[in-house]
């Protein structure tokens, strides 16, 4: 027992150190797209933002049907090629997908150049849709050609280099961007030629990345004819359920707006996409643990080691509990001061829809984000898939009843319904097929210990009205004080203070290294 004990705190250890490093960059990645999000929605309107999600939404999905899976596939066989020290297959692949994407990218990027009128007029009956379709009908192409380098660098371990460029320049380059065109006058078109140009620049700089550290692949192979077959039968067969899987979980998230756009037209969707984007920031923290959450639990469930998988799946599950549950409570108690804040009260409209959302991603984050994993984990990734079919018919027939009649709260609830089932279908099934729940029993008191600074910060807010500034400073002191009862009110075990040591040391080298960056040893 004190073996297993010792494995859990050193993993946990491991756990803590790389969420770190992952966390900045996911931090700065979700800064810069929230910063951009909030420079559209405050500087060119409701409009403008709604036409922006419904073009890139229409984006997202013919990207993943114009991908076929193969950059995904890509990552997997170039990175067992490379293992097999098999460099001509290496080539040949690369070639084959390059050559493949690039006429299916162009094929629908000429596709919805063609019929963006009629996407933009029949379907969402708003012609200034229009113009966005034609103008990202071109970002097709290139973000496959984008993507397929990236694919490279993260199969022969760039990662570093992938992440600086892929979550960080690539938003980086699109606010100052927004910011430079929205300065010059350019308004609406702002929103267009940021979007075109980031992609395009991080396109020519992945390449030279590629074409100076990875020559290698820019060689031609020597294969013969019968091995190139086996090849394609291979990785064909291997990309095109990854394509299912990226389109039904596109539809999943897209499917409201689209309903939206098509029935109350780019204005709502604006509304709802704040909506949208403040609720999904409960993701970030269970999208910070399960990237690396995954691996970690793989490696010792193949070893049958179950004991440490439920232990660690439990204190994971507690640790996306603790600190999504103050931020849901804020989002149901205040969500128009969060709107406020962030868009601007133009925006308040959507305060209710914010809620229904906040519920439903909350459920999933906590029901769903660690069982996903065990699914996946016990060779069940089918049944995820059959889940987003399911829930995303359930999601679109709700939308067709829901939304004529309550406008963006009808696609809230209609969110709200199928999120939490998929959280709930999934938190089963991790249970069905491996015997584990991932929530410890000592979330009840963490949930009671919250009831009481929510209660003091209503009591507040009813006797006088805050301005922004003090609704902030109201809202760090609610942190705190749930936080300093946590401690008081010994929700917390010795693993959880393992973690918080861990963040602290982590932290501080950190700061050591940035304070004093010429201290740093070499590699």
């Amino acid at each position: 027992m004190e073996k297993d004990n010792t494995e859990i705190e050193q993993n946990l250890k491991l756990l803590v150190k790389s969420s770190l490093i992952v966390f900045i960059g996911l931090f700065l990645s979700r800064i810069l797209n929230y910063l951009y999000r909030i420079i559209i929605a405050r500087n060119i309107g409701p409009e403008a933002f709604g036409l922006f999600t419904l073009a890139v939404t229409t984006l997202t999905l013919l990207i993943h049907v114009s991908s076929m899976g193969l950059t995904e596939g890509l990552v997997r066989y170039v990175a067992i090629y490379r293992g097999e020290k098999e460099n001509d297959k290496i080539k040949y692949l690369f070639r084959l997908t390059l050559s493949r994407l690039i006429f299916s990218g162009i094929l629908f990027g000429f596709l919805l150049f063609a019929f963006s009128s009629v996407i933009a007029n029949g379907i969402f009956h708003n012609s200034e849709l229009t113009f966005f379709l034609k103008i990202f009908s071109l970002i097709i192409p290139i973000t496959i050609i984008y993507n397929i380098f990236c694919s490279m660098l993260r199969a022969f371990e760039k990662i570093s280099i992938y992440s600086f460029i892929d979550s960080i320049l690539q938003n980086l380059i699109k606010v100052i961007m927004l910011g430079f065109f929205i300065f010059m006058g350019l308004k609406i078109n702002s929103i267009i030629f940021s979007y075109l140009l980031s992609i395009s620049g991080v396109l020519l700089i992945v390449y030279f990345i590629c074409k100076y550290q990875l020559k290698i692949i820019f060689q031609k192979p020597s294969l013969e004819e019968k091995d190139k077959k086996e090849i394609r039968k291979e990785f064909f067969s291997y990309s095109w359920p990854i394509m299912l899987y990226g389109i039904s979980g596109t539809l999943f998230v897209t499917t409201d707006s689209f309903v939206i756009g098509y029935f109350n037209g780019p204005i709502s969707v604006g509304f709802y996409s704040v909506a949208m984007s403040i609720a999904t920031l409960l993701l970030f923290v269970p999208m910070l643990f399960t990237k690396l959450f995954f691996p970690l639990i793989t490696k010792h469930y193949a070893k049958k080691d179950t004991i440490f998988v439920r232990d660690i799946s439990k204190q994971v599950g507690k640790w996306i509990f603790l600190v999504n549950l103050p931020a849901l409570l804020i989002m149901l108690f205040f969500p128009g001061t969060i709107i406020n804040i962030l868009f601007g009260v133009d925006y308040l409209i959507s305060e209710n829809a914010l809620r229904f959302l906040a519920i439903g991603v909350f459920v999933l984050s906590i029901c769903g984000s660690v069982s996903s994993d065990l699914v996946y984990m016990g060779g069940k990734s089918k049944m995820i898939f059959y889940n987003l079919i399911g829930v995303s018919i359930i999601n679109l027939i709700l939308n067709i009843v829901l939304i004529p009649k309550y406008d963006i709260n009808g696609a809230a609830i209609s969110n709200m319904i199928s999120t939490s089932l998929l959280g709930l279908l999934l938190f089963f099934e991790s249970y069905y097929y491996t015997s584990i729940l991932p929530l410890k029993r000592s979330i009840i008191k963490i949930a009671v210990v919250s009831i009481l600074p929510i209660g003091i910060m209503l009591v507040i807010t009813k006797t006088f009205t805050p301005t922004i500034i003090g609704a902030i400073v109201l809202g760090l002191f609610f942190v705190l004080f749930y936080i300093l009862l946590i401690f008081i009110t010994h929700c917390l075990d010795k693993n959880d203070f393992l973690i918080i040591n861990g963040i602290k040391s982590k932290l501080f080298s950190s700061m050591s290294l940035i304070t004093h960056p010429f201290l740093k040893t070499a590699d």
